[in-house]
Formats: structure tokens, C-alpha cells, sequence
């Protein structure tokens, strides 16, 4: 069973364990967190007042159907009135209407451009009503009976209106002043929740790539790099879009339809019923949706994981692929990957296609469901036209978050799916273990000893088979072999990226386990035969950002490698740009690069795993030369398979299948007429034909 089998695997669904532990990135920024969402509870309060004050002004200060005024003698009212008409007429509200008295009631109506005091009440349905004109008077005409009305001049309506336009003014600077506040205060609100939502996938990520440091190399043999990358890269940011795009506005969704439902019954119980009579329906698609859209979301995660791992190895080996010809064959290959992809994209677009325009429709039913009925009763006489209005924007607005829902959904099941992907990265316990109280040595004296050792990286498949030797300080000891002998398998157990199965590893005497890994490393310098080069420039290559290396030492070092014949020659130098793997350098200058960068480390044990291979026989006698001088009073590992390059070594042990065949100097292998001898008889011939040509 593959990684990918294995996560897929994993419990699906919202899991209350992966979010309590999503949720302890969040717990240091709680502050923030809770100051965010008392901002959007502000928020909310301001979005839903909106439609209130509309209301307000339609009903309360534009349609004034029926208004009442009580009519008094000039200066005899018990406040101050409109003077119309040579009579005091005092308006009548919810405030004032019980306790003011002694007058007739005459109420307002306003019939197309003219307007008209009618004494009495006003019939609750406007369509009852017309004017009619008898010897020079108006009358009201109702289904029932007329009612004597009297006609406003347009001069006189205005001192009627002026108290509306007044209000009118003073809510229309409220409301502005309110969609100002609103706006401050979200700005603030949406920089501060980005703010630490970016905070704690910053912490994530540091917490991610650290753990990644500490993982051995047997987890990167297991897991290919672009798996890896996806984690950090495409996973938290997903996980990024939950804290500041789900989980903080999940509230102000709450406060909304709370506030929303709270609103409409406190405004008109039947009209809310009526506006909440989808809700059923509403909560069946979104569980049948919900059971749906998991196995849809796992899946398009699991295939692009599956694009990025491919994409990452192939472009990586972009020069095997075009020197093989093999660029056919992985586009089919890429082919294949990428169906599946779009095949599991297309399945999950279908299901959230459904979704939205299913919670369209029932939005749309209930908006006319609710018009048709609100209409009827304005035209009966028994709702306001506010009211309805009122209605119609809260309805949108109760939508508005259950049509988000299908976006946010995806998210957080896009952020479920790569918690449990970066939770299991994190999970990995393929640690090389330190000791609670480990050795700390600051100089290594660079005496190794291997005593009975067994080494396989998987299983019992051994690689390494009772294999014994000492390496006093100072010497210079040579492995050869066979490709496969287990020689670079030596080195990596001597840096201890990996732990052996069975026997020990001595360093100065101490068990290799004991010892701290910090300690144990800075004093092994490491050349490879592949030479990694970071993005940046010759000298950060050669420091690796250790401020102690001095500048001069830089210098010094590049010398002693003849690294500076083609350091002095770029256009800056040792500040000369870098590019990713040193992809604008050569094997040969690559490799003198490395040289300096181990040596710039005064490492007390030299490795050197066929450090010369990719250097010209001029160069590697140069180095040679540097090499005579820098080996003094160190202990040098060298693995080769041009035994030319050894023969000076103290000592040579010859591997075969992970087994010690034969071991000591040039001279003496040669005489015992072995593996070694028969290895040397081999190249030397090779040799002599390098040297003609």
C-alpha cells in the first residue's frame, strides 16, 4: 500500500480532532481572533440596520397614507402646530395620540399630485378611494359613504412635508455616516483577520519545513519531493483560506441569520413565516449535498497531489527525459495523470452546479412567494410598503450566506483534506533519535570504529554485512568496490543519516548514538559527486551563511582548491549570481565549489564520495596538489573508482556485497593479487589510454 492509499484512507469528513489541533495554531492569536469577530458582529448590526432605515423612511416619512392630524383654533393646540387653513393642525403619532384630545381627527391623503385633509380615517384599502368634486367642494368617495375632504395648495404641503424632509435629511446623513463606519471598520477587520491568518500559516510553515529538517533521509527515499512541496506550499495555503475565509466569518453567517430571523418577526410574524417556509428544503439539499461534495473534494486533492509529485520529478529530470527520447512516452504518462485530474475536477464542478442554482431557485420561489403575498397586503391596507421592501432585502440577505455556502464548504473540505495531509507529514516519526543528555564534543580527534556492523534500508535486505574496521586520527582511508559494495553507505552511517540494525559505530571511542548530532556533523566535511548549489552566489555556496567564515578565509580556502582560476575570471566574482542546482556552472567548477565549502568548515573528518569524478585530469592534479596539504592532521574517507587517485592512501579496504574482502595499502593489495589487483589491472590499461589521447 502507497502514502497515497494510506491518506486516503484516513477518516473523511469534518474530523473534531484535526480541527482541535488546527485550532492550537489559532490559540496565540485568540486576541485577534476575538477582537475580529466582535468587529464583524458590528458589522452586522450596521449590513442589517440598512434595510431598517429604508424602511423607516418609506414608511415613516414618504408614504404617509392616513397620517392623522387633530385641528384646533390658532394658538389654542397643545403644541405647536401647522397653521393651514386659519387652524393650528397638530400631528398625531404613536407618542402623542392618546394623550392629545379636544379637536376633530383628519387624516392625510395624498391622491396623485394633489393632496387632501379628510376628516375621519382613511379606508385601509387605497383602491376603494377616489375624488369626486361637488359645487366647488371635494368630497372622498368610498364604497360606503363620502367624506368632505380638504384640498392642500401646494405652498401649504410643503410646511405639511417639511418635518419628513427634515427626517429624510437626518436619516440620509445617519445612513451615510453609517456606511462610512461600516466601511472603516471593515477595512480594519479584513486587514487584521488577513493579518493573522497569514501569521498562523507562517508558524505552520516554519513548523512544517523544521520538522522536515529533522526527518531522516529514509523518509525522502520514501516521499517524493513534489508530494512534500504541496504540503507546504498549496496545502497551507488552503489552510489559510479556512482561518481567514470560513472560520471567522462563520460567524458573522450566525450573527446574520440570527439577527435576520430575530428582525423579520419582530416586524411582521406572518411575513417571516412565510419568508422561513424554504428552510426545510433548504436543510435537505445541504445534507444530501454535504454527504456528496466529501468524496468529490478527497478525490480532486488526492489527484492533484498526484499532478504536483510528477510534475516536480519530470522536470527535475527534464535532461534524462531529452537525452533518452523519452519525451512521448511521459507526455502519455502525463496524459493518464492529468485525466484523472480533470475527470475528478469535473465531477466536483457537477455537484457544486447543482448546488448553487437549487438554492437559486428556492430563493427565487420564496422571493415570490413573499411578493405575492406582501403585495396583497399593502393593497388591503394591512402591511406597508416599507415592510415588504424590508422583506425582500433581508430575504436576499439570508441567502447570501447559504449561497456562499457551496464556496466555503469546498473550502473547508479542501481544508480538512490537507490538515490530514500535513498532520500525517507532521505525525512522521522517522527521526534519527538523540539521547536525552547527549555527548557534546567540540573537536572530534577523528578516530572511527565500526565494530560488527549490519546496515539495511529496508527490512533484512542487508547492504552492509558484518563489516569491522578502525580509522585511526589523521589517516587517509580509501573505500573501493563494486557499485552496490555498500561504500556510500559507510559515509551516511558515519554522518549517522541513518542508524544501523545490529553492532556499533565509535567516534573517539563514544558510541556514534551518544554522541550530539550537531557536534557529530560540524566536524565531518562532505564532498559529493552530485554538487547541490542553493540559488544565491559563490560565496553564500561556500559559507552557507555561516557569518564566522571570514571573507579572507573564503578567499584563502578557494585557492587551496584552484577554485579562484575561474572564481576571478566571472563579471563579479564571488558575488556572481548562482542559479538553481548551479545550473550556469560546469561539473569541474561546480565540483571545486564543493571543495571549498567543506574545507571552509575546518571539519576534524574530510569525506571525499568520488569528489574528483567530474574534474579534468589537469584540474584534479591541482587539487590534488591542495589536497596533499589540507589532509594534514584530519581523517580523510575517500571513496573512488579511479583507484589513481588513492594510491597514496594509508589504507585501502576493498568492499564486495557488503562484505570487507580485502584491506590494507596500495602496495600490499597489489601483492596479494585480489579484487583490488584485479580492479587496478583493469583501469591501468584504461588509464594509459586516457594519458595518449
Amino acid at each position: 500500500m502507497d502514502n497515497y492509499e494510506m491518506e486516503e484512507q484516513m477518516e473523511k469528513g469534518y474530523d473534531r480532532a484535526l480541527m482541535k489541533r488546527l485550532l492550537k495554531f489559532a490559540k496565540p492569536y485568540w486576541h485577534l481572533i476575538l477582537i475580529s469577530i466582535l468587529l464583524l458582529l458590528v458589522l452586522t448590526v450596521g449590513d442589517l440596520a440598512r434595510p431598517y432605515f429604508i424602511k423607516m423612511a418609506i414608511d415613516d416619512h414618504i408614504n404617509v397614507y392616513g397620517r392623522q392630524y387633530m385641528v384646533f383654533d390658532k394658538g389654542k393646540g397643545p403644541q405647536k402646530g401647522i397653521i393651514f387653513d386659519n387652524k393650528e393642525w397638530v400631528q398625531l403619532d404613536k407618542k402623542n395620540n392618546t394623550n392629545i384630545d379636544g379637536g376633530k381627527i383628519y387624516a392625510f391623503l395624498q391622491y396623485g399630485k394633489d393632496a387632501y385633509m379628510v376628516e375621519g380615517e382613511l379606508p385601509k384599502d387605497k383602491q376603494d378611494i377616489s375624488i369626486i368634486q361637488k359645487n366647488q367642494a371635494y368630497y372622498i368617495k368610498t364604497p360606503d359613504k363620502e367624506i368632505s375632504a380638504i384640498p392642500i395648495p401646494k405652498d401649504n404641503l410643503k410646511l405639511f412635508r417639511a418635518p419628513d424632509v427634515e427626517a429624510l435629511k437626518k436619516l440620509a446623513i445617519i445612513f451615510l455616516i453609517l456606511i462610512i463606519v461600516i466601511l472603516i471598520i471593515n477595512y480594519i477587520q479584513v486587514i487584521l483577520l488577513q493579518y493573522t491568518g497569514q501569521r498562523i500559516i507562517y508558524d505552520m510553515r516554519n513548523q512544517i519545513f523544521s520538522h522536515l529538517l529533522n526527518l531522516s533521509l529514509s523518509f525522502y527515499d520514501k516521499n517524493p519531493v513534489g508530494k512534500l512541496v504541496t504540503r507546504i506550499t498549496n496545502d497551507t495555503e488552503t489552510l489559510n483560506e479556512m482561518y481567514t475565509g470560513v472560520l471567522v466569518n462563520m460567524f458573522k453567517d450566525i450573527f446574520m441569520l440570527i439577527g435576520i430571523i430575530v428582525i423579520m418577526f419582530r416586524i411582521n410574524t406572518k411575513l417571516a413565516l412565510i419568508s422561513m417556509a424554504s428552510m426545510p428544503v433548504i436543510v435537505l439539499i445541504t445534507i444530501v449535498f454535504r454527504t456528496k461534495a466529501r468524496k468529490a473534494h478527497r478525490e480532486v486533492r488526492t489527484q492533484l497531489s498526484k499532478i504536483n509529485t510528477f510534475l516536480s520529478e519530470h522536470i527535475s529530470g527534464m535532461r534524462i527525459i531529452q537525452i533518452f527520447n523519452q519525451e512521448k512516452r511521459k507526455q502519455g504518462e502525463f496524459n493518464d495523470v492529468n485525466n484523472k485530474y480533470y475527470d475528478a475536477s469535473m465531477r466536483e464542478t457537477k455537484l457544486f452546479a447543482i448546488f448553487r442554482p437549487a438554492m437559486e431557485m428556492i430563493y427565487s420561489l420564496a422571493l415570490a412567494l413573499l411578493v405575492w403575498y406582501g403585495a396583497r397586503n399593502i393593497l388591503k391596507g394591512e402591511i406597508q410598503f416599507g415592510v415588504l421592501f424590508a422583506f425582500i432585502s433581508y430575504l436576499q440577505m439570508f441567502f447570501q450566506p447559504i449561497n456562499d455556502m457551496t464556496e466555503k464548504y469546498n473550502i473547508m473540505q479542501s481544508a480538512m483534506a490537507a490538515s490530514e495531509k500535513i498532520f500525517y507529514l507532521l505525525d512522521q516519526d522517522d527521526i534519527i533519535p538523540q539521547i536525552q543528555n547527549p555527548v557534546h564534543i567540540n573537536k572530534i580527534n577523528g578516530k572511527i570504529e565500526f565494530q560488527n556492523v549490519w546496515f539495511a534500508y529496508e527490512d533484512e535486505d542487508w547492504v552492509l554485512r558484518d563489516v569491522s574496521f578502525t580509522i585511526n586520527p589523521g589517516e587517509a582511508v580509501a573505500f573501493v568496490g563494486a557499485t552496490g559494495a555498500g561504500k556510500t553507505s559507510i559515509i551516511s552511517l558515519i554522518c549517522r543519516f541513518y542508524d544501523i540494525q545490529k553492532g556499533r559505530i565509535l567516534i573517539d571511542g563514544i558510541p556514534i548514538q551518544d554522541i550530539s548530532l550537531d557536534d557529530l556533523r560540524k566536524n565531518i566535511g562532505v564532498v559529493l559527486q552530485d554538487v547541490f548549489l542553493f540559488t544565491g552566489d559563490i560565496e553564500s555556496n561556500i559559507r552557507l551563511n555561516n557569518q564566522n567564515i571570514s571573507q579572507e578565509n573564503i578567499v584563502e580556502i578557494s585557492k587551496y582548491v584552484n577554485a579562484d582560476t575561474f572564481i576571478e575570471k566571472l563579471p563579479n566574482k564571488y558575488e556572481e549570481k548562482v542559479m538553481e542546482r548551479g545550473s550556469t556552472l560546469s561539473s569541474g567548477q561546480r565540483q571545486l565549489l564543493a571543495f571549498a565549502r567543506a574545507l571552509a568548515f575546518n571539519p576534524s573528518i574530510l569525506v571525499l564520495d568520488e569528489a574528483t569524478a567530474n574534474i579534468d585530469t589537469e584540474t584534479e592534479m591541482l587539487i590534488q596538489e591542495a589536497l596533499a596539504k589540507l589532509i594534514k592532521g584530519r581523517t580523510t574517507i575517500a571513496i573512488a573508482h579511479r583507484l589513481s587517485t588513492i594510491q597514496h592512501a594509508d589504507k585501502i579496504i576493498v568492499l564486495h556485497k557488503g562484505k570487507i574482502r580485502e584491506m590494507g595499502n596500495h602496495e600490499e593489495l597489489l601483492k596479494q593479487k585480489g579484487l583490488y589487483y584485479r580492479l587496478y589491472e583493469l583501469q591501468y590499461k584504461n588509464h594509459k589510454k586516457d594519458e595518449v589521447v
